[in-house]
């Protein structure tokens, strides 16, 4: 199959994405994204909308003395208000401050946003997108023009969204973009209308611009990318109002993998992964497991018949190479895997373990039991690797606990003091320390690294990120079993630890346990 007309990739991470709730974005962070972004070959990146606030009048100032590699910053407005005239009004004056090259306008297609929301006739709607089209033009500006809520009106009033279009076309717009705005309309029905009105209008090309309130905006952006669609508007992750946008991070690697589509990032396919962590980091958001090609569970094998057949041949249950977008392959933990996977493990310890062995066996039996006591190592790879390493290699025993204790106190002034007393032995020296923390676990943990560092000094390069219990069984009430998991890192990696006991200290305790017993078993070898 032969690459096709170039699409370009339109991101509003920066306008639309920040406007999920929970996402509040500093002037750093939309700067520091923005040249993520360039650097992945992102074409058109949406700063902002430079009338709305100050803030995104400054990252065009910023642009505009700081040039981006091969991106191109967008500001993004409205048409004029109705009470101004396009010279005069602030809107489109500040699109054209912002010094780019391309602006980016919405306009009203809907006749009921027209009379019920702008209270304007049908007729000075029209006008209001020429003239501002018009105004951006003799500006010298590059025209995209967002056909809001295109496809709610077209169902409701073909003629009138036509006009809409017809009037920003007139007017000199570089392209319309066909906007799905509230989120409601079906994969065929985008497909259809779009075609209808490209034909109707002559056009040459158009844009998509889709929001994912049924959970098709992917499958609503590709489903024109065979019908002349020059462009495909999105976010990294999906990030945006309600349900968010038409997800970048899926529609990019389709894109290149599936369609054989001409793109410009597709040099750099394989940072998708880095570029979607990134992007949730900075916006302080959970980055999903389950999000297609750059999720951690994205190439994750669980069933035992699953793995098995990837270790023969991937293509069994993987789609793509993992490595391709930056991700990787990986073979998970848990009473439904097989002896496969220990053994797939066990090769990363440099250990081989024949699958039909005893000890084989006898780790999957020990595996299958501890999960059902609570243990889920499938969340806690660190214990499993620390569990496999005491099954088949003699390892050194780092310390042994003679003891601990710990002490909550509520004084007068209301503050609360957690104290930990630890009593262990390292080979044959007594360490006996004590520390106070925020709580009984960080109490715990400053203890024994206390007791510790001075044999093990390798431990000051390490420090716990996160803490999260589960209760098991909720109907056991106060006697309930619980779950406790501990994320830890160093330079180099993350691993998580886990700890089941119906006592959270306890639990918790064998989770920093492991945690430190990992790290320590790292350093040594």
């Amino acid at each position: 199959m032969s690459l096709k007309k170039k699409i370009s990739i339109y991101d509003t991470t920066l306008r639309d994405g920040a406007q999920t709730e929970g996402i509040s974005l500093s002037l750093e962070d939309k700067i520091a994204i923005a040249k993520r972004l360039d650097s992945f070959g992102i074409d058109f990146i949406e700063g902002g909308w430079p009338y709305s606030n100050p803030k995104d009048t400054d990252f065009f100032a910023y642009f505009k003395k700081h040039k981006l590699k091969r991106s191109k910053v967008v500001p993004f407005g409205s048409t004029a208000h109705p009470a101004k005239i396009p010279s005069k009004d602030k809107n489109l004056l500040s699109l054209v401050k912002a010094g780019t090259e391309y602006v980016t306008i919405f306009g009203k297609s809907w006749d009921l946003h027209v009379e019920e929301v702008l209270r304007i006739s049908l007729a000075k709607n029209v006008k209001l997108i020429s003239k501002s089209v018009e105004f951006l033009k003799k500006k010298k500006k590059k025209v995209f023009y967002d056909a809001e809520h295109f496809f709610d009106s077209y169902k409701n009033n073909p003629k009138y969204a036509i006009k809409t279009i017809k009037a920003a076309q007139q007017a000199g717009a570089d392209l319309i973009i066909f906007c799905d705005t509230n989120g409601g309309t079906l994969p065929w029905e985008i497909k259809t209308i779009s075609q209808e009105v490209k034909e109707k209008l002559g056009l040459k090309s158009y844009g998509i611009h889709c929001h994912n309130d049924l959970g098709t905006a992917v499958a609503n952006s590709l489903i024109v990318a065979d019908q002349d669609c020059s462009q495909i508007q999105g976010s990294i992750n999906g990030y945006g109002e309600r349900c968010g946008n038409a997800n970048l991070t899926t529609i990019v690697p389709i894109l290149k993998t599936k369609m054989n589509k001409a793109i410009s990032c597709s040099r750099k396919i394989n940072d998708l992964q880095h570029l979607s962590y990134y992007v949730s980091e900075v916006c302080n958001m959970v980055h999903r497991d389950n999000y297609p090609f750059v999720g951690r569970s994205a190439f994750a094998h669980k069933g035992g018949v699953h793995i098995d057949a990837v270790i023969k041949n991937p293509l069994a249950y993987e789609h793509i190479e993992p490595k391709l977008v930056g991700n990787k392959r990986r073979f998970v933990v848990s009473e439904l895997a097989g002896k496969s996977t220990l053994v797939t493990k066990a090769k990363e310890l440099e250990v081989d373990l024949d699958k039909k062995s005893k000890k084989a066996k006898d780790i999957h039996k020990l595996v299958q039991r501890l999960e059902k006591e609570g243990y889920q190592f499938e969340a806690a790879e660190g214990s499993f690797k620390l569990l496999l390493q005491k099954k088949l290699k003699k390892i050194k025993k780092f310390f042994t606990l003679l003891g601990f204790k710990v002490i909550i106190e509520k004084r007068e002034d209301n503050q609360l003091i957690s104290e930990a007393t630890i009593k262990l032995k390292i080979g044959k020296k007594l360490e006996h320390t004590a520390a106070e923390g925020d709580g009984p676990v960080n109490a715990l943990d400053k203890a024994l690294r206390k007791a510790l560092v001075g044999s093990y000094p390798q431990l000051f390069q390490m420090h716990l990120t996160d803490f999260k219990v589960r209760v098991l069984d909720a109907t056991e009430g106060t006697a309930a079993k619980v779950r406790v998991l501990i994320q830890s890192q160093d330079s180099q990696e993350k691993w998580t630890t886990i700890g089941v006991s119906e006592n959270i200290i306890e639990a918790s305790w064998q989770a920093l346990v492991d945690s430190v017993e990992y790290k320590l078993l790292k350093s040594s070898r």
